[in-house]
């Protein structure tokens, strides 16, 4: 899967890797547009020679993905995923990377208040949300369901759960006894194809409400129960999930229609997602 993202007048090639879930960005490309140089891949040697931080972590920061090549052939280029991309352009002295390093620093002077005030984050999530179109009602209930997401995976953590494959296990167990649904397969009934579609944020009100019982339940039931193995984890997760599964039929039979249900809450958003 691959796109190719405007920089300003310039054109940047992108890939999406599966195995990491995230973009990845030509070098070339990004040198190229914003120093103008005639000859990218000198500039690059350069700027690594002159920069022995960036050129001792090249290995980390830069990653071969196949792209069609400027020759039209498709080959492995140099690429870079957003961090790696910042990095690369604090190294580059041209008046076209000024305003990217300013806004750098202006961001990470935000990250630092907020991490004094955590209140911060939370302001600058609705006005991200509001951008969007989200109204503040719906708004107030996912920020919610993000805070009782953060206390799960922090119990889970406690009982010596920390990878990302192990909380999506988890995760899946809870949301099949929910909604009948592995949150993949979610995402499918609703027509998500973008790897970066949070599914969560095209769930309507009655979705978000029982996604955040489902977990609440569960962190409830471990934080009593304190599983000492993965399995048993697992298990409390089902019943976590089952407990919103039956309030969820129950709700269905009150309401005459399923809960759950194949429409994206911002359906003609799409252009304001992060792609």
């Amino acid at each position: 899967m691959s796109n190719i993202k405007l920089f300003q007048d310039k054109k940047i090639r992108s890939v999406w890797n599966d195995e990491e879930e995230q973009w990845y960005f030509s070098i070339y490309d990004v040198v190229e547009a914003l120093t103008d140089s005639n000859d990218p891949k000198q500039y690059i040697k350069r700027m690594r020679s002159r920069d022995e931080g960036l050129n001792s972590n090249w290995g980390t920061i830069c990653t071969p993905l196949e792209m069609i090549a400027h020759d039209g052939k498709r080959r492995k280029v140099q690429t870079a995923n957003v961090k790696g991309l910042f990095r690369i352009i604090q190294s580059i002295p041209s008046p076209k990377a000024e305003p990217f390093k300013q806004w750098l620093a202006t961001v990470g002077y935000e990250r630092m208040l907020e991490i004094e005030n955590p209140e911060l984050a939370q302001e600058r999530m609705k006005e991200l949300y509001e951008k969007k179109g989200y109204p503040k009602d719906w708004i107030d209930k996912r920020l919610r369901g993000i805070a009782i997401r953060q206390n799960l995976t922090d119990e889970w953590k406690k009982r010596g759960i920390t990878s990302e494959k192990d909380f999506a296990i988890l995760t899946a167990e809870i949301s099949k006894a929910t909604f009948g649904m592995t949150p993949s397969e979610y995402k499918e009934f609703k027509g998500l194809t973008k790897k970066n579609q949070n599914l969560r944020d095209h769930m309507d009100d009655l979705e978000l409400i029982f996604t955040m019982l489902g977990e609440r339940v569960t962190t409830e039931i471990s934080e009593k129960e304190q599983p000492e193995t993965f399995g048993q984890s697992q298990q409390i997760a089902r019943r976590g999930g089952k407990v919103a599964g039956v309030a969820r039929k129950e709700t269905e039979k009150e309401l005459g229609r399923s809960v759950s249900n194949p429409d994206n809450y911002l359906p003609k958003q799409t252009n304001l997602e992060i792609e």
